[in-house]
């Protein structure tokens, strides 16, 4: 096939339309964001800084794990060693699923459950507390690592 160029040959313009219509970036009003607060301000959001970022130490960062996720894998996961199978179906723990370093983790409730599922995590939405206990499974929470640690009195 021939290129665009060849067959522009001998056509004035090259498609660009009327003559005047390829003289710089005047004709497409401004190069980059020029005119976003003027004569382009409908193509662009408002300028400016919009709401807070709140700090980083008072946040917990959240990991999620779909419901959905969980049931499909189950299989999978005893094979990996990272959950056991017994008499009344699967027990998973999803702490140990996240490969990163997270304050907690959250099971949510996306999807179906088909199997009886025991999970245990630090946090779970209402509709995957449901789901569980409507297959026959449980949401087990997570014991924190914030109990007060004992020490060793001494007698002295």
């Amino acid at each position: 096939m021939t290129d665009k160029s060849k067959r522009q040959r001998g056509s004035r313009t090259h498609g660009g339309g009327s003559q005047k219509n390829r003289r710089g970036a005047g004709h497409r009003g401004g190069r980059g964001a020029a005119g976003r607060d003027k004569h382009e301000h409908h193509n662009h959001p408002p300028l400016g800084k919009h709401g807070f970022d709140r700090p980083e130490a008072v946040t917990d960062d959240v990991a999620t794990v779909e419901l959905r996720k969980l049931d499909e894998d189950a299989p999978l996961l005893v094979a990996d060693g990272l959950a056991e199978e017994t008499e009344a179906g699967y027990r998973i723990d999803a702490r140990e699923l996240i490969d990163e370093p997270v304050d907690r983790i959250k099971v949510l409730g996306g999807g179906q459950v088909r199997r009886e599922l025991t999970v245990v995590a630090d946090a779970f939405s209402e509709s995957a507390r449901e789901r569980l206990a409507a297959a026959g499974g449980e949401a087990v929470a997570a014991e924190t690592d914030s109990e007060p640690e004992t020490e060793p009195t001494t007698d002295a």
